[in-house]
């Protein structure tokens, strides 16, 4: 594959149309599942499954450094020509990721309690969470090992093979889900299992086509006393442990608006919870970008190229800024039918028709900072990106608890607003740290 030396728009939205597809399906999922549980007779269903749903992705997507410090490096020693170091690095993140599931599935008993302890609902809606994340949790070394295979072919910028991966993964757990659901009434545990099963399977094949790709394209003999080489393994323990701070802030953040739904009302929780699947639907789209933005800045950086680099940069903030603008039209447009899809409860429709306007503002204010964590991401800015993501959360926390007491709803979506700016005006205050590595 060809790589260019200077980025342009077209290169950036080609690379970047396979993750456009593939990131769809990832919410779609979250859509699906919440209309499977929105449809069912009463909204216990849908508020167990919205708050289960949202602890296990703070859980895994705490773990995020698992792609984001795989596309990272990879694309680095793409761009010095160390294929041999790209075949290392993902078998040292494969080895992490099965370790830190295995983790997560025996701590099984303090989630639920976790649980327990900060939700103020009922005993069925209890019930039914426990049910979910008892099963759901057993995924986890599946799907942790999938973001180490999509942080892999990102960083090759080989957009489609992740694409394939993660859009194979999604819609198969969409198609469990529904007919554990509908076919079997399964309710809860249907759409926890669809997700356990899809994971393992989709895992088995892309291990499989991942052992002959690197066997064949790099043509490299690994020894397995090089794998765990003790300065490579403080590198790559630094790298991923400040992304995980990163990631375990920024997914509490959303546990926290979750949580702040909760305490307005069980009606506001059931809300919230489908209108966050229209600000993930916006994010997994502008994440396209930031996603193919990680490989081409990391390439430029391991071949030391600043005004290619720059060039990139420029080209991405423009593409992300315009397609926000294009999702919110579609919002602006389409809510309504979009929201009488998730759910048949009326009550519910006419409370999410009053919160139109903060699905509509969020997408092209929130591209500007998904597109700085690709450009930090892929340049390995590790420890900027922690810093900065402490920082807005401790500040979300305060704004909200605030908002919420004054304006109620609308102050956490108001608080949600400012803290995608915060993100962004942070972030840019250390991009000058990138440049000097030039």
């Amino acid at each position: 594959m060809r790589y260019p030396s200077k980025v342009s728009k077209a290169h950036l939205f080609k690379l970047s149309i396979p993750i456009f597809f593939a990131n769809v399906a990832i919410p779609l999922v979250g859509v699906v599942d919440t209309a499977l549980m929105g449809h069912l007779s009463e909204v216990k269903y849908l508020a167990s499954v919205s708050i289960a749903t949202y602890l296990v992705t703070m859980i895994l997507w705490s773990f995020g450094f698992l792609r984001m410090g795989t596309t990272g490096m990879v694309a680095q020693h793409l761009g010095k020509g160390d294929y041999r170091e790209i075949a290392f690095t993902i078998l040292r993140n494969l080895t992490i990721a099965i370790i830190i599931g295995i983790s997560i599935i025996l701590c099984k008993i303090y989630v639920v309690y976790l649980v327990e302890y900060f939700f103020d609902t009922s005993d069925e809606t209890l019930n039914l969470i426990n049910e979910y994340i008892s099963i759901r949790l057993l995924s986890a070394p599946a799907e942790l090992a999938i973001y180490v295979f999509a942080g892999l072919y990102i960083g090759l910028q080989m957009t489609k093979i992740s694409s394939i991966l993660i859009a194979f993964y999604s819609f198969f757990n969409i198609f469990l889900s529904i007919y554990f659901v509908n076919t079997l009434n399964l309710n809860v545990t249907g759409v926890a299992l669809g997700t356990v099963l899809s994971a393992y399977i989709s895992v088995l094949f892309v291990s499989i086509f991942t052992y002959y790709f690197i066997k064949q394209k790099f043509n490299v003999i690994l020894r397995f006393r090089k794998i765990f080489v003790k300065k490579k393994i403080i590198q790559l323990f630094n790298i991923n442990f400040d992304i995980f701070i990163r990631t375990l802030f920024l997914t509490f953040s959303f546990l926290w608006f979750i949580y702040l739904s909760s305490k307005i009302s069980e009606d506001y929780l059931a809300i919230n919870s489908i209108l966050l699947q229209f600000i993930a639907i916006a994010a997994f789209f502008l994440d396209a970008y930031a996603f193919s933005t990680e490989g081409v800045v990391g390439f430029q950086l391991g071949r030391r190229v600043q005004k290619s680099f720059l060039f990139a940069v420029k080209n991405s903030f423009i593409l992300s800024f315009y397609t926000g603008l294009i999702i919110s039209f579609l919002y602006l447009i389409f809510f309504k039918q979009l929201i009488n899809m998730m759910t048949d409860l009326d009550y519910l429709r006419f409370l999410s028709y009053e919160f139109i306007f903060w699905i509509i503002i969020i997408p092209p204010i929130a591209s500007i900072c998904y597109q700085y964590d690709g450009i930090f991401i892929g340049t390995s800015q590790t420890k900027e990106m922690r810093n900065c993501m402490i920082f807005s959360v401790i500040l979300f926390i305060f704004i909200s608890t605030y908002l919420v007491k004054i304006l109620n709803n609308h102050g956490l979506w108001l608080s949600l607003l400012l803290f995608m700016i915060m993100r962004s005006l942070t972030l840019r205050l250390y991009f000058s740290n990138i440049l000097k590595r030039f």
